[in-house]
């Protein structure tokens, strides 16, 4: 039997914020029609995937009702642990339709799924089962962030979140900002609501003044952030950012 395609479908990036744009604004029409006809889903909530297709079924007709969508959520486990290292978990039961024939979608709450996100198991569970993978277009916060930041977007890299302990903290950023200048690349992490003032209070202080500080929150929205400066600058200026939201924080020479 012909097996279906594992596409990757990337969500908006306002999802918990009070203002949503349109979603033709922020998503091609070709990714609106592919998720309009698709009918099986593996995603990391199934409340946030049923709104989200409310919201495609707005602009171009379900190929099912709601009711009958085939939603399937990733494992409470992989949230909590993530499913990035290769023995993190075995995903391939939940491909059975596209073994079946049918094309599945892979959907996070926002932004690419598997990319600062869960769903790297699913990916590699449908190259093992040899399950064509299709990406398709729409917003990554990441890059998104790395392009507006002025630092190097030939080279850079991407940690996930520092430590919440101060010292451990203060530590890593040092070696981050180490290794940027040392080497001119890039360093991106990102942080959860409620966080962002602690983590932004060690950068000013513990980065040296000439190192390159950008940040990012609220990308495609309106009320959107995205300032680069040198910390010597940073250091006569509020936090740039609410404490209630995600954002991106990059470091450079």
């Amino acid at each position: 039997m012909k097996r279906g395609r594992l596409y990757l479908v990337p969500a908006p990036l306002d999802f918990g914020c009070a203002v949503q744009v349109p979603l033709a604004e922020v998503l091609p029409a070709g990714t609106i029609a592919v998720a309009a006809r698709l009918t099986h889903w593996v995603c990391e909530n199934a409340k946030s995937t049923r709104a989200y297709l409310k919201r495609v079924g707005e602009l171009q007709p379900l190929a099912l009702p709601m009711q009958q969508q085939d939603i399937v959520e990733l494992p409470r486990e992989v949230h909590k642990k993530g499913d990035h290292a290769p023995a993190a978990f075995d995903a391939r039961s939940l491909l059975k339709a596209a073994l079946q024939g049918q094309d599945v979608g892979l959907l996070s709450e926002a932004g690419m799924p598997a990319i600062a996100d869960p769903g790297s198991s699913v990916v590699r569970a449908a190259h093992e089962l040899g399950i064509e993978v299709v990406p398709l277009v729409g917003p990554v916060s990441l890059l998104l962030a790395l392009a507006a930041s002025g630092l190097n977007g030939q080279n850079f890299a991407f940690v996930g979140y520092l430590p919440q302990e101060p010292a451990a903290r203060t530590t890593r950023l040092r070696e981050l900002e180490a290794l940027a200048l040392r080497t001119g690349q890039a360093q991106l992490f990102i942080e959860t609501p409620y966080r962002n003032q602690a983590l932004w209070q060690a950068l000013v202080q513990g980065l040296k003044q000439t190192t390159r500080l950008a940040i990012a929150s609220g990308l495609t929205l309106p009320d959107a952030v995205c300032r680069s400066a040198a910390v010597m600058a940073w250091k006569q200026q509020p936090a740039p950012v609410s404490n209630d939201r995600p954002a991106v924080f990059a470091i450079g020479p």
